[in-house]
Formats: C-alpha cells, sequence, structure tokens
C-alpha cells in the first residue's frame, strides 16, 4: 500500500492502514526525525481507542497504553538505543513480545530483534504538510 496524505486526512489514511496491518503484532515505523512518526502512532491509538495519553517515548523508551480494540499497546522508540545488546538490556524485545501490538520508531536501531512478519510503515517527506506512507511485510 502506498498512500500521500495530508495531516487533515491522517484519521483516514491510519483507518486504511489498520485495515491492512491489523493482523500483525508487531508495527516498525520507518521515517526520519520529524516525519510524523508519533503523530500517526497517535492517530492510530485514537482510532484503537486508547484512552491513555500518547506521546513520544523518546527518553522513556518505552510507554504502554491500554486499548479497548486490541488490549496493551507497546509503544517504543529505539532513538537513543545504542545496538540490539542496548535493546535486550533495556528489556524492549520481551515489551514488544509480550503487548498485543507492538509499535517501533527507529527499528533499525535493533531490526535483529524483529521477527519474520514484521508489518513495516515507511514515512517519506514530500513537503511540509505532505507524506508519502508506504507498507510492506
Amino acid at each position: 500500500m502506498e498512500i500521500t496524505y495530508t495531516l487533515p486526512e491522517i484519521d483516514v489514511v491510519a483507518k486504511q492502514v489498520w485495515e491492512e496491518g491489523k493482523q500483525y503484532k508487531v508495527w516498525a515505523f520507518y521515517a526520519e526525525m520529524g516525519s510524523g512518526k508519533t503523530t500517526f502512532i497517535h492517530a492510530l491509538c485514537n482510532l484503537l481507542e486508547v484512552e491513555d495519553v500518547v506521546s513520544s517515548p523518546t527518553y522513556a523508551i518505552m510507554n504502554e497504553y491500554k486499548s479497548k480494540v486490541v488490549g496493551t499497546i507497546c509503544h517504543t522508540d529505539w532513538y537513543r538505543l545504542k545496538d540490539e545488546n542496548d535493546a535486550i538490556h533495556t528489556g524492549v524485545e520481551d515489551a514488544i513480545h509480550n503487548a498485543d501490538l507492538s509499535l517501533i520508531e527507529w527499528p533499525e536501531k535493533a531490526e535483529g530483534l524483529l521477527e519474520k512478519g514484521t508489518f513495516k510503515i515507511v514515512i517519506k517527506v514530500i513537503n511540509a504538510s505532505t507524506r508519502t506512507l508506504t507498507t510492506s511485510v
């Protein structure tokens, strides 16, 4: 799937991506800094009826949310991790496998921890208000 969208369309795009990827337990978000990974995840969590505050886990590394639709969501940001060993020592490996849905920002920092069948989302900046989102497994 490939979708080009602007911020006012993000809720519709989140719903389309959810319909395509809801059978996958682990979602990996690939995008440059400031491209809208957390913004997209926030829209997805709204769709999944998360009542917790959804925020970037850049400093905490992991946030956990409760969803009325899927159960436990683990939202991790691996930007500050050095490598796979650092990720394992931080506990993200266990967290992503124990959650009902795992949403990972900066997965390239410890890509070896991702299992086969990870739903991959690539977000590319077109201009200040437009993004292109591509999905694959």
